[in-house]
């Protein structure tokens, strides 16, 4: 029987479906209900693999509905789709344009559905993700501190600030007490835990954002959180080694932790000051030390191993 593809265009209002080889398009609101007939109408087609576009969150509720229902997802940036559609010559845009490129891309490229999420993985997430909010709320009102000079406005700045370190540290309870609820999550927790220079924030993150720690090889993790550096060699040239792409968040989570483990670690530490010793910037240091913090994380979760300061762990 032919394989079927689907490519859906999610938008704050809309979910445009379209269907390879068919071409066939269907429109459904993205609302709870439309989201459920969308489920149902998949389920009959058994598509091979559903593709859709990372929206900045608004796609999650089809694909944790797809994900719980057994069907396959993939969600892909929306620089590979857009890159995938200029090549093919697709230079048109409209939302039905969009899911059937999409859908062409799945067809075509095929790429890996990623597992979904338990219902513990994307609490934690959620939760996460409300800490970071909070978090960068509280820095840019202290930032907004240091420039006042309104005795009022700084006063008002001040217990805002107060109000926000309260939520969060509501937010850590929450993240504790669902922990405490799931112990496969609680252990991988513990073990990130282990290594010196990671801290409580970075272990929740690595446990709701990065569930592919410890089932990926080296490679592949750097790749997948945006710490593999790309090179960009064309004839006579050689540019710099560059990372892009990947999770911002999990690389964002990980900046501070490797700066504590600098010092803290002696395995980060000697990596750092070997490439400081070599003459490398200290971002280029960092990001070495980042990528190798990951790996040594990712082999620990593979092995079921907690730290154990030896030179030859990778």
């Amino acid at each position: 029987m032919e394989q079927i593809y689907i490519g859906v265009d999610v938008s704050k209002d809309t979910l445009y479906i379209s269907a390879y080889p068919s071409k066939q398009i269907w429109q459904y609101k993205n609302i709870p209900k439309g989201i459920a007939k969308t489920v149902a109408k998949l389920k009959l087609l058994n598509p091979k693999l559903i593709v859709m576009e990372a929206t900045g969150g608004l796609e999650k509720p089809l694909s944790e509905a797809l994900h719980e229902s057994g069907l396959p997802v993939a969600v892909i940036n929306p620089r590979r789709i857009r890159d995938f559609g200029r090549a093919m010559g697709l230079l048109a845009k409209t939302d039905k344009l969009d899911a059937q490129a999409i859908a062409y891309f799945a067809a075509k490229i095929e790429p890996a559905p990623r597992p979904g999420a338990d219902e513990t993985s994307q609490k934690l997430e959620r939760l996460v993700t409300r800490r970071e909010q909070l978090s960068e709320m509280v820095t840019a009102e202290k930032n907004r501190l240091k420039q006042s000079k309104d005795e009022l406005i700084r006063c008002q700045i001040k217990e805002h600030i107060a109000w926000l370190e309260s939520e969060i540290k509501g937010l850590e309870r929450g993240l504790k007490e669902n922990l405490q609820q799931n112990p496969a999550a609680l252990a991988k927790f513990n073990l990130y835990r282990s290594m010196p220079g990671v801290g409580h924030i970075l272990s929740y993150s690595l446990v709701a954002e990065l569930g592919e720690l410890g089932c990926l090889n080296q490679r592949e993790i750097a790749a997948l959180v945006g710490l593999a550096p790309f090179n960009r060699d064309s004839g006579h040239y050689r540019g710099k080694r560059t990372i892009w792409g990947g999770r911002a968040r999990v690389r964002k989570a990980l900046y501070m932790p490797v700066l504590a483990a600098i010092r803290c670690n002696a395995v980060i530490r000697s990596v750092y000051q070997r490439l400081i010793a070599r003459g490398k910037l200290h971002k280029v240091a960092l990001v070495a030390c980042m990528h190798k913090m990951l790996t040594i994380l990712n082999s620990m979760a593979k092995n079921n191993n907690p730290w154990r300061c030896a030179e030859t762990m990778t």
